[in-house]
């Protein structure tokens, strides 16, 4: 469109909106205007306006000094930012989301959506989204960022009559009462020299702790190679689980959020850090709330020296749980992948060194330091070592976060913790993994899951996600809500997984799959997509090809 000049020689449509820009200055007060600050000003003011204008972009920019596209494509690229154009209508100011992934799906949550989607609510809009983080009570919505769970229209209708769209903290362990019970001991012991961080990093590395966000890197190597990086270095600490299937980090955070602090802040002592960064995800305004009002009271009466703490706020992107696309957007920019070399632990948040860390593995580092290596390591079971968090959800009498050996079998974590399947449902399979990591029949329910037990079968343990199906489901329904789901948040950055992940999603939505296009299109996403959302994005439709025939007859 060609641009025209005014009276004064100024370009239309990019005068500077002087109501936008003192609205602007007004609302972000004394927050940084930093190049990194950018998405938590972005999150200032759709949660004031419920929205972004265009106008109040371009006041943005201004007062930030950035080029208004990087403020746009910034604010575009994330979910929870509601982006106008000119003259576009306001979406109401208060919104129900429904979640809408695989274990929500198996518990109505199309139907429930539907039911909401003819009823009548004044200045509410019904929105479809990605998992939530609280699938062991599906079907799940969340009404303002009030979560309901094991939701129905009543429930969803009551907490809008009633205006409750906040919800309210979680009930976890104070500071103060974290103090009491020896918290931040061990922290004091290493500033003041009483343990060494050779010691500390040798233990870890004999403990087989690893990392817990899916990758399953060794802890103890890790930080020995950032121990090694020139200075300054960052930690980088990642709460985006957004894997569908996942809830574990949200579990131990609303309980004991000083845990993974205390082991954060070894960490950052162990590799002689600067700062350090927490990412966490957006679904979690409650766990947020917690979060900042401990970390308020750590620093007000730190139990020694602190280094600088920053947490910054995600915006609804499920590629932000990659490492690189990560500390992309604690930047301030698009959560997009970076290419490899350099790794992150080289040239990582804001090019310096970086250890990036799953919060569930700072949640165990003081048990283990405390406990000895051989406290960890000796918990497994079927050769394998340590302990796993599985967040299990689907036709099973007791879903939730179960702490478990780690090589235990599918069958012995339904019999043991689950308390078995729904009365009347028969195992038919599994996601060991979230939506990523396959799907397994129940004739391979013996196999011990952890890290590298599941490659063989086309699958992986990821953050040990675990999704289970009954002879109600179906594995092709379940392959293809997961390829919509990857189709949804891919960042579009590279071609075959853009344009593989839709692909996939128009063949997989006909009555009979081309099953050899869609195995030629796996192999093209897998060899040659940038990230593992690419390269993972297959392993459900292939899956459910290889191991329920039935299903394709």
């Amino acid at each position: 469109m060609k641009r025209t000049r005014g009276k004064k020689g100024r370009l239309e449509g990019r005068t500077t909106p002087h109501k936008a820009l003192a609205e602007v200055r007004q609302l972000l007060g004394n927050n940084l205007r930093t190049r990194d600050m950018l998405i938590e000003n972005l999150h200032t003011i759709q949660d004031h306006y419920h929205h972004i204008s265009n106008s109040h972009i371009l006041a943005l920019s201004i007062d930030m000094r950035l080029p208004m596209a990087e403020v746009y494509e910034t604010a575009t690229f994330y979910h929870h930012f509601d982006v106008l154009k000119s003259k576009e209508t306001p979406p109401p100011s208060k919104t129900v989301r429904v979640c809408d992934s695989m274990t929500c799906e198996m518990f109505g949550a199309r139907e429930l959506i539907q039911q909401l989607e003819i009823r009548e609510f004044d200045d509410v809009r019904i929105q479809p989204v990605p998992c939530v983080g609280r699938c062991h009570a599906a079907p799940v919505a969340v009404v303002g960022t009030n979560p309901i769970e094991n939701a129905d229209t009543k429930k969803i209708k009551s907490a809008i009559d009633n205006n409750a769209f906040e919800g309210g903290e979680p009930d976890c362990i104070s500071y103060i009462d974290y103090k009491k019970n020896g918290g931040y001991q061990l922290l004091v012991d290493c500033v003041e020299g009483k343990i060494q961080r050779e010691n500390i990093i040798s233990l870890l590395e004999d403990s087989n702790l690893r990392g817990l966000g899916g990758a399953g890197f060794p802890i103890g190597r890790k930080w020995r190679i950032l121990r090694e990086q020139v200075k300054p270095k960052m930690v980088a600490i990642n709460i985006d689980e957004g894997e569908p299937g996942t809830f574990k980090d949200r579990f131990y955070l609303e309980q004991d959020p000083h845990r993974f602090i205390e082991g954060t802040l070894i960490a950052h002592w162990a590799i002689d850090a600067d700062k350090i960064y927490i990412y966490l995800r957006d679904e979690y305004a409650g766990c947020r709330k917690a979060l900042k009002k401990e970390l308020d009271l750590l620093k007000q009466d730190p139990p020694c020296r602190l280094p600088e703490i920053h947490l910054r706020r995600g915006a609804g992107a499920y590629i932000c749980g990659e490492e690189s696309a990560m500390i992309e957007s604690i930047e301030g920019k698009r959560g997009m992948p970076r290419l490899r070399p350099p790794y992150v632990a080289q040239t990582g948040l804001f090019g310096f060194p970086t250890l990036e860390q799953n919060m569930e593995s700072m949640h165990w580092v003081r048990d283990v330091i405390s406990n000895g290596s051989e406290w960890f390591s000796n918990k497994g079971r079927n050769e394998r070592k340590g302990l796993r968090s599985f967040s299990i959800s689907g036709r099973v009498q007791n879903p939730g976060v179960h702490l478990a050996p780690a090589g235990i079998t599918m069958q012995e974590l339904i019999d043991e913790y689950c308390e078995g399947m729904l009365e009347g449902h028969n195992l038919y399979g599994y996601f060991p993994g979230g939506a990523s990591g396959g799907i397994l029949p129940a004739s391979l329910a013996n196999i011990p899951l952890d890290f590298d037990t599941l490659q063989s079968y086309n699958c992986f343990i990821g953050s040990a996600a675990i999704i289970v199906l009954s002879d109600k489901d179906s594995a092709k329904k379940m392959a293809l809500n997961a390829m919509r789901f990857f189709r949804d948040e891919s960042c579009g950055q590279c071609t075959p997984c853009r344009v593989g992940t839709g692909k996939a999603v128009t063949l997989m939505e006909k009555g009979e799959w081309n099953q050899p296009l869609l195995k030629e299109l796996s192999t093209a996403m897998f060899d040659a997509s940038i990230c593992g959302l690419g390269q993972a994005a297959p392993n459900p439709l292939l899956c459910a090809m290889k191991y329920f025939p039935e299903e394709f007859e």
